[in-house]
C-alpha cells in the first residue's frame, strides 16, 4: 500500500512537471533562509553555554549614581572581587579580567597583539578553557608568566614546543610561557590570544588593583551550587558601606551591586567583552517563520488551485472503494514526499550558502551544516511542513463526492478561490513589509554616515602607538619631523579620538548655583593642537595653546552638552568656572561645539579635554587628498626610522568612525536577502497560480479572441485580479510597517522621519514584481491560437 503510494506520488509529480518544480523550488529556498536564520540565531543565542559551571557564574555590574545620571557599568573596581569572596562564603570563586593590547617581540619579529587579557589562576577555576600544556593552577600564579593560545604559539615557534620560551613586552620585559590552552570557540565573548598573569600587572604598576573608585575590569563570581544570587545581591548595600569610604567614590553619590548571570551577558544592554543584538535575533526568527509561511501558503495555493485536474482520480478510487481516510493518507504522502526532496535541495543550498553566509554576518556561524546537529533539526521541520502543508489540501481533494465528479458537474468551489486569495494577500503583505523594512534600515545607515559630525573626519591618518613612553616623551620632535613629509598638513597627539572610545572620569564641575557638582565625564586627553587638527568649532572662550604656562595644569574645554548639564544659559556663562578632576584643578578656558564622538545611535554626552600627551597613545595627521598612497608610504618609512620599537599600524578616522556601524550593515544586508527571497517564493507562488488561472480560462480567452478582443486587453483581464490583490496587501501592510519600523528606529538617538515616498516606492516595487510576474502568462495565453484553445475544448 505505501509503496503504492509514493509510486502514485512521483508519477504526479512527473505529470505535473511545471507545478511540482515552482513547489520544490519554493520550499527549498524556503527551508534554506529558514536554515541558514536558524543557525544563526541558534549561534547568538549560544554564546558561552560551553562552560561546565556556567549556571553559577555571573558577572558583577554596578550602577554608579551622581547628581546629574546613572552610569550603568559592565565593569567593577579592582577590589570588589576579592572583597566579596572573602566577606560570602556562598561565592566560592572570583576572577578579574583586565583586558589590554601590548606589542610582543619574538626572535626580532614585532607582533601587535590587541586581544590580551591580564587573569587570575582562578580564571580556569571558573571558566572551562581547557589547557593542552601547563598546569591550570600554576601557569597564571608568578609575575611574568603568560599562557598562549594554540594560534598564537604556532604563529610565535611554529611547531616548536613554547612551554619554557621567553619573549618580550613593550621592549623591556621578557615574559614565560606558562601554558598552552586551546583556540578559544567562536561562540565565546572571551576573544582571546594571549593571556597574562594579574601579578604581572600588581608589580609593574603597584597598587593598581587597590583603587575602589577605578572602574577597570570585569568581575566574574563562581557561585556554591545552590546559592540565591537574589540574597546575595540584597547584602551588597552593606558591603559597600563597610568597605567603601567618601574618599573611594570619587564624585559618586551612590554604588549599586547587580549580578548578571553568565548566560545573559552578550545580550546585556550595558555591553561587555562583545555584545550581541536581542532585538536582531527576534526580528530574523520572525523572518525566518515567515518565510517558511510564505513557502507553505504556496504549497497550499497551488495544491487546492489544482483540485479541478485530480477530482476524476478522487471519483474513480472513491467508486472502486477507497476511503477518505486512505485518500487523506496519499495525498499527504504526496505533500510530505515533495517537502523531502525540498529538504534534500536545501541542504546543497545550505552548503553551497554558508561560507558567504558566515561572511555577511561578519562571524565563523558554523564550518558546515552537518556539525551542530543542524540537519537533524530540518529534517522534522520538513516532515512537519509536509504534513502542515498538506493537511488542508489533503481534507479537501479526499471530501469531493465522486457522483458530482463523474458527472462532471465538480467545479472549485468560491471558498477555496477566497481562501487562495487570502492567502496571495497575507504573501505579499509580508513581502511589502520587507521592503519598506530594507528601505528604512538602509536609509538609516545611510543619514548616520552622511550627518555632519562637528569634526574633521576626511583624510584623518591615525597611528596607535600603543601609549609608547618615548614617543609621549618626544612627540613634539615627531611631529616636526612628520610634518617635514609634503602632503602631511597637521598632527596631533591625543589618548582618545572620536568613535575609539574615551576615558570616563569622576569630576567635580561648579555649577550655576555655583556649587561643585559630582559628575561622570567623558574626557579626551589631548596635546595643544588636537582641537584645530580635527577642526572642532570653539564657540565660547579659547582652545589650548602654548602660550599660556598654566594650559597643561590648570585648564580644561568642555562641550556644549556639558554647559547644559552644569545650568549654564549660554556657553560663555561656563568661562572661568572651576573644576576638579583626576588630581587635576583648575577653569573651563573654552567651550567646542558639540561633535558626535560615539556612534549616532546615542546622544552627544558631556565631555572635556585637557593637555596631558604623557597619556597619549594616538597620533593623527592631516594629510592632503593627492597621492595618498605615496603619502602613506613616506610616514611609514620615517616611522620605522624614528620609532623602530613600535610596529606601524594605521587606519583612517573616517574608516574607524564608520566601523561603529559595522553591525547595523550586517543586519541591512541580511535583512535585504532574506527580504529577497521572501518577495522570490511569493512571486513563484502568483506564476503558478497565474499559470493555473490562464489554463481554466483557456476557452475564454479563446472565445474573447475569435470576438474581437485584444491583446492588452486579455492581458488586463488577467492580471487585473491579482493586482487587487497586491493592493490590498499593501494597504494592510503600510500600517504595519509603519509601526514596526517605528519602534526599530526608537534604539537611535538621531533618525530618519519615514516618508510618504518609502512607502510608495515599497507599493510600486511590489506591484510591478505582480504585474511583470503574471503579465508573461497572461502574454503566453494572449498570443496563443485560439482555433487550437477552442479546438483542444
Amino acid at each position: 500500500m505505501i509503496k503504492n503510494y509514493i509510486k502514485i506520488a512521483f508519477r504526479n509529480l512527473w505529470r505535473h512537471k511545471s507545478f511540482s518544480l515552482i513547489n520544490i523550488i519554493g520550499l527549498a529556498v524556503g527551508m534554506t533562509a529558514c536554515l541558514l536564520i536558524l543557525m544563526y540565531v541558534r549561534f547568538e543565542l549560544s554564546y558561552d553555554n560551553f562552560h561546565t559551571k556556567g549556571d553559577q557564574i555571573y558577572r558583577l555590574n554596578v550602577d554608579i549614581k551622581s547628581a546629574n545620571d546613572v552610569l550603568k557599568e559592565s565593569q567593577s573596581s579592582g577590589p570588589m572581587g576579592p572583597a566579596i569572596k572573602a566577606d560570602f562564603p556562598q561565592v566560592i570563586a572570583q576572577t578579574r579580567i583586565f583586558g589590554d593590547d601590548e606589542v610582543i617581540k619574538v626572535n626580532n619579529q614585532l607582533f601587535q597583539e590587541n586581544n590580551i587579557f591580564m587573569a587570575e589562576p582562578s580564571f580556569f577555576d571558573i571558566f572551562s578553557f581547557p589547557l593542552i600544556k601547563g598546569d591550570p593552577k600554576t601557569a597564571l600564579k608568578n609575575p611574568f608568566c603568560i599562557v598562549l593560545t594554540e594560534s598564537t604559539a604556532k604563529k610565535y615557534f611554529g611547531t616548536a614546543d613554547p612551554m619554557g620560551k621567553t619573549v618580550i613586552d613593550d621592549g623591556k620585559y621578557p615574559l614565560l610561557v606558562t601554558g598552552i590552552v586551546k583556540d578559544v570557540p567562536t561562540n565565546s565573548q572571551f576573544k582571546f590570544d594571549i593571556l597574562y598573569s594579574l601579578s604581572t600587572m600588581e608589580t609593574v604598576n603597584h597598587g593598581s588593583l587597590e583603587n575602589w573608585g577605578a572602574f577597570n575590569n570585569y568581575t566574574f563570581l563562581k557561585l556554591a551550587k545552590g546559592a540565591d544570587p537574589n540574597k546575595l545581591e540584597a547584602q551588597f548595600p552593606a558591603f559597600l558601606i563597610r568597605h567603601i569610604n567618601e574618599n573611594d567614590r570619587k564624585g559618586a553619590e551612590n554604588y549599586a551591586l547587580f549580578l548578571k548571570p553568565l548566560k545573559d551577558i552578550y545580550m546585556d544592554p550595558r555591553g561587555g567583552l562583545e555584545q550581541g543584538s536581542l532585538s536582531d535575533v527576534y526580528i530574523f526568527s520572525v523572518v525566518a517563520l515567515f518565510i517558511l509561511l510564505i513557502a507553505a501558503i504556496n504549497f497550499i495555493n497551488l495544491t487546492t488551485a489544482r483540485a479541478i485536474e485530480r477530482a476524476k482520480e478522487v471519483g474513480v478510487r472513491k467508486v472502486i472503494g477507497a476511503a477518505r481516510s486512505q485518500l487523506t493518507i496519499q495525498f499527504l504522502g504526496e505533500s510530505v514526499v515533495l517537502c523531502l526532496i525540498a529538504f534534500v535541495v536545501a541542504v546543497v543550498l545550505v552548503t553551497l550558502l554558508l561560507p558567504l553566509f558566515n561572511q555577511l554576518a561578519g562571524k565563523q556561524i558554523a564550518d558546515n551544516i552537518f556539525t551542530g546537529g543542524y540537519i537533524y533539526v530540518l529534517l522534522p521541520i520538513s516532515v512537519v511542513i509536509g504534513l502542515f502543508a498538506g493537511v488542508y489540501p489533503a481534507l479537501v481533494l479526499s471530501d469531493f463526492k465522486p457522483v458530482l465528479i463523474l458527472k462532471g458537474k465538480f467545479t472549485n468551489s468560491s471558498k477555496g478561490a477566497l481562501l487562495r486569495k487570502g492567502l496571495v494577500v497575507f504573501q505579499f503583505t509580508i513581502s511589502i513589509v520587507l521592503i519598506i523594512g530594507t528601505l528604512v534600515v538602509y536609509n538609516q545607515l545611510n543619514y548616520m554616515r552622511s550627518q555632519p559630525l562637528g569634526f574633521d573626519k576626511n583624510e584623518m591618518l591615525t597611528i596607535d602607538f600603543g601609549g609608547d613612553s618615548a614617543v609621549q616623551k618626544n612627540y613634539e620632535s615627531l611631529k616636526n619631523q612628520f610634518k617635514s613629509i609634503p602632503n602631511i598638513l597637521a598632527a596631533t597627539i591625543s589618548h582618545g579620538r572620536p568613535g575609539g572610545g574615551s576615558a570616563n572620569a569622576h569630576s567635580e564641575f561648579e555649577n550655576r548655583q555655583g556649587a561643585m557638582q559630582p559628575l561622570n565625564l567623558n574626557m579626551y586627553d589631548v596635546d595643544y593642537d588636537f582641537i584645530p587638527v580635527l577642526g572642532m568649532k570653539v564657540v565660547a572662550g579659547r582652545s589650548f595653546s602654548t602660550a599660556y604656562g598654566t594650559d597643561s595644569t590648570k585648564a580644561t574645554v568642555i562641550n556644549e552638552a556639558t554647559v547644559k548639564l552644569l545650568g549654564y544659559v549660554s556657553n560663555n556663562d561656563a568661562i572661568g568656572k572651576k573644576f576638579s578632576q583626576w588630581g587635576r584643578e583648575g577653569t573651563i578656558i573654552g567651550v567646542v561645539k558639540d561633535f558626535h564622538y560615539q556612534s549616532l545611535q546615542e546622544n552627544i554626552e558631556p565631555l572635556n579635554m585637557r593637555v596631558n600627551p604623557s597619556n597619549a597613545r594616538l597620533m593623527t595627521f592631516k594629510i592632503s587628498s593627492k597621492d595618498i598612497p605615496a603619502t602613506i608610504t613616506a610616514i611609514q618609512k620615517m616611522w620605522k626610522a624614528l620609532v623602530p620599537q613600535y610596529p606601524f599600524n594605521y587606519s583612517f578616522l573616517d574608516q574607524n568612525f564608520n566601523k561603529q556601524y559595522d553591525s547595523d550593515e550586517r543586519f541591512g544586508k541580511l535583512f535585504m536577502y532574506f527580504a529577497v527571497l521572501a518577495i522570490f517564493i511569493s512571486c513563484l507562488g502568483l506564476l503558478g497560480l497565474a499559470s493555473f488561472n490562464t489554463l481554466q480560462r483557456t476557452r475564454e480567452i479563446g472565445i474573447r479572441k475569435v470576438l474581437g478582443a485584444s491583446v492588452p486587453g486579455i492581458v488586463n483581464m488577467l492580471s487585473k485580479e491579482f493586482l487587487q490583490l497586491v493592493i490590498i496587501a499593501a494597504i494592510i501592510a503600510f500600517p504595519t510597517a509603519w509601526i514596526g519600523m517605528n519602534k526599530w528606529l526608537q534604539a537611535y538617538a538621531y533618525k530618519i522621519n519615514i516618508g510618504w515616498w518609502v512607502f510608495a516606492i515599497a507599493g510600486m516595487l511590489s506591484i510591478t514584481i505582480a504585474i511583470t510576474t503574471v503579465s508573461f502568462q497572461a502574454i503566453r495565453a494572449a498570443l496563443a491560437n485560439p482555433v487550437k484553445s477552442l479546438r483542444s475544448e
